[in-house]
């Protein structure tokens, strides 16, 4: 039987044993938790095999469980106000029925829901214990922001161009198979680098491979075995969804910048778009990099201030039209409808991409989103100037029906605040 090749067949094998030990030992940190610890909190020992009962305490307090490092606010917090036209009643339509926002946020397991409209807040809902101050983790996510930190450091001249080769930064993967990959290869999840992103335990899991990169609580292990991986295809070709591929093109701008992720988050954006709090980035290692792929941990809030900070940047910390290049697929490889069988996204630097023109979903033409499992989205509408974060706790890694029902809510949140 081949490998799992759809995002939906990979990701339904995550939990299990596999990316279990993935987290598991890894307590401490670069950081003290930004919090002292709630007693009543009862916690897992890692993100991926927690239960209903200490899932969404566990994704509010990933500080206590593995290394972190701070990424540092600045001084004044930029104000969201409440935006005129309230979303508070929203109904909807999906799968034949008109579902009300309350049966949403409870069969979605939602613990936080925002809706930014020209910077005002139409909705704004907590569950599961979380409330406006909860740091909550955004697992795949934050592979957008570190494909935004590449553009801020080819905007300050760190990298000369995205079509640079990636190795010139990296000399752990100087004769390997990424010296043949530019950083918009990478960018585009098609370096053609074999990597297999089965979460079982097997001898063909480059997952399982991770975990035990991970386990030896070493800085510089996972670029190891990054440099192991063979080539696959010729680079630019195919589409291939790799967590590893994320971590190299964070170390690449650690590596380019000179500094630490976290440092350079803060620096860039964290300092400047008016976030409340400090938020923080798990690490390999107590004393490592970045994960690259995953789980920079924020306000509900502040999520909603970065997608207000991308949609509204000048061109002053991010190149000239970064946003919409970055937001699109280029090319065969990553086109919408190309990326699995019956699945209508494509693929940008690190963003998931809408279809546009004819073939746009409803209410959704030219958006573009940030995606994390068990049901974390980063949605950003350029059109209608509308920002949407969900952070959720669902029972399984992904749930194709949860999916479809958030893209309908978003669809007719956008419709409803257009009747203006």
């Amino acid at each position: 039987m081949r490998h799992p090749t759809t995002r939906r067949h990979l990701i339904q094998l995550l939990g299990g044993g596999a990316m279990g030990s993935l987290l598991a030992g890894c307590g401490g940190g670069a950081d003290e938790p930004l919090a002292p610890p709630d007693p009543a909190e009862t916690l897992a020992t890692n993100l991926l095999l927690t239960t209903p009962a200490n899932q969404a305490a566990t994704y509010r307090n990933v500080d206590r469980i593995a290394p972190t490092r701070r990424v540092r606010r600045g001084g004044a917090v930029r104000a969201l106000p409440v935006h005129a036209r309230s979303l508070g009643g929203l109904k909807f339509d999906f799968a034949g029925q008109q579902v009300g926002l309350d049966d949403y946020l409870a069969r979605n397991r939602v613990a936080g829901l925002l809706i930014l409209k020209d910077g005002a807040v139409a909705l704004e809902r907590y569950g599961l214990g979380n409330t406006p101050a909860s740091l909550w983790t955004s697992f795949s996510v934050t592979k957008s922001i570190t494909a935004t930190l590449v553009g801020a450091a080819l905007r300050e001249g760190h990298l000369a161009s995205l079509d640079e080769g990636v190795a010139q930064r990296l000399p752990a993967l100087r004769g390997t198979a990424y010296a043949a990959n530019t950083v918009r290869q990478l960018l585009r999840m098609s370096s053609g680098v074999a990597w297999n992103e089965d979460y079982a335990l097997g001898a063909g899991s480059d997952i399982g491979r991770l975990v035990q990169a991970v386990q030896a609580n070493r800085r510089g292990a996972v670029l190891e075995l990054m440099a192991s991986r063979p080539r696959a295809a010729a680079p630019g070709t195919v589409f291939n969804y790799s967590t590893g591929e994320s971590f190299v093109l964070g170390a690449l701008v650690a590596a380019a910048t000179g500094r630490s992720l976290s440092d350079y988050l803060s620096d860039r954006i964290w300092s400047r778009a008016g976030m409340e709090a400090d938020a923080y980035w798990m690490l390999e290692a107590a004393d490592g990099l970045e994960m690259g792929g995953d789980n920079l941990s924020a306000t509900l809030r502040d999520y909603g201030r970065l997608g207000l900070f991308l949609l509204q940047e000048d061109g002053s910390r991010l190149p000239p039209g970064w946003l919409r290049q970055a937001s699109q697929p280029e090319g065969t490889p990553t086109a919408c409808g190309s990326l699995y069988s019956g699945y209508p996204l494509g693929y940008g630097y690190q963003w998931w991409a809408f279809p546009s023109g004819a073939e746009a979903l409803p209410g959704h033409d030219g958006a573009f989103a940030a995606m994390g499992i068990f049901g974390q989205f980063l949605y950003l509408n350029p059109r209608e100037n509308l920002v949407a974060v969900v952070c959720s706790a669902w029972p399984a890694p992904w749930v194709d029906a949860a999916e479809l029902e958030t893209f309908a809510l978003l669809g007719t949140a956008v419709a409803d605040l257009g009747q203006r």
